[in-house]
């Protein structure tokens, strides 16, 4: 997907925070963008931001909702004519002792980060293949998907698996024309602490009310945080870049040593292995993907 210039990325989420810078980065390299959004304020804000009424299609989306993502897909294709990049974006955030979280609170989370993620998969992955033009799936995770922190149980759960989804893919599409990537970033300026605002009143109960004021009241941090457009234009390069994990922080270097090493540790390097179970499953044992991603960023880093 290095050519970019013509194409169509149909990103969740995609109004404001993270997904905004996306779709900025994405229009300055000459793509037709649709942004998908579940809240009416931020894909009218959006669009004045974006100010390209040629190029840009805001529709109006829950991602937990099927027949809406279909519809959806149907208006990208109907104004664009094809898919190129799905964006799978769309997220929602709770916060506090996993021992408080209710059932509302793991199925909310879980629905929009998770299930919505498989939705949009679902939707557009077939269209992609279809056209035979090639294509790229961005799934957002987080780098709490890869260094797991006390306070995020579910959190961590839902961009675990998307990160795990991402790596499956990759391997199983890259060889059809279709590139998957796991986006993780680290602290960004995004309106994921005003999620709660779009939760279903069907999914209101929640042991988190209590964590959710002590983290409203626990400062303002933006400054430290890097802005949209400087994400937006990482994932751009990513994509150019055809990379499987899109990284933004080199803050996260020590942590991700650590867990690597922490799991080379744990492998018991005192049995006796089985060749030829080896061969027979060897999908099971090795995944190309990451030797391919090694040799990737050696490449890009020289």
């Amino acid at each position: 997907m290095q050519n970019l210039s013509g194409k169509t990325a149909f990103i969740t989420g995609g109004a404001s925070g993270i997904g905004l810078g996306i779709a900025k980065a994405l229009l300055s390299r000459g793509m037709n963008l649709v942004i998908a959004d579940i809240r009416d304020d931020h894909l009218e804000d959006a669009q004045k931001e974006l100010n390209s009424p040629d190029k840009v299609l805001a529709l109006k989306l829950d991602v937990t909702d099927r027949a809406a993502f279909k519809a959806a897909a149907d208006a990208a294709e109907e104004r664009f004519g094809k898919i190129h990049i799905l964006v799978n974006n769309a997220g929602v955030a709770v916060v506090g002792p996993v021992e408080q979280a209710s059932y509302d609170d793991w199925d909310w989370t879980m629905g929009v980060n998770l299930d919505g993620t498989i939705n949009g998969v679902v939707t557009m992955l077939p269209r992609i293949l279809a056209h035979g033009e090639g294509g790229h799936i961005v799934n957002t995770a987080s780098m709490s998907g890869f260094l797991p922190h006390p306070g995020t149980v579910i959190y961590t759960t839902s961009k675990a698996a998307v990160i795990g989804m991402a790596e499956a893919m990759r391997a199983e599409l890259e060889g059809r024309g279709v590139i998957v990537s796991a986006f993780c970033p680290g602290p960004v300026q995004s309106n994921i602490a005003e999620a709660g605002k779009t939760r279903p009143d069907s999914m209101s109960d929640t042991g988190y009310a209590e964590s959710d004021k002590r983290r409203q009241q626990g400062g303002d941090f933006f400054h430290l945080y890097k802005t949209k457009e400087e994400i937006g234009e990482r994932v751009a390069q990513g994509i150019e870049n055809d990379e499987l994990y899109i990284l933004t922080h080199s803050e996260f270097t020590e942590g991700v040593e650590a867990r690597t090493q922490a799991m080379r540790a744990a492998v018991p390097d005192n049995l006796p292995q089985n060749e030829e179970l080896k061969q027979v499953f060897a999908p099971l044992f090795f995944n190309q993907a990451h030797a391919d991603e090694l040799e990737r960023q050696k490449k890009l880093k020289k």
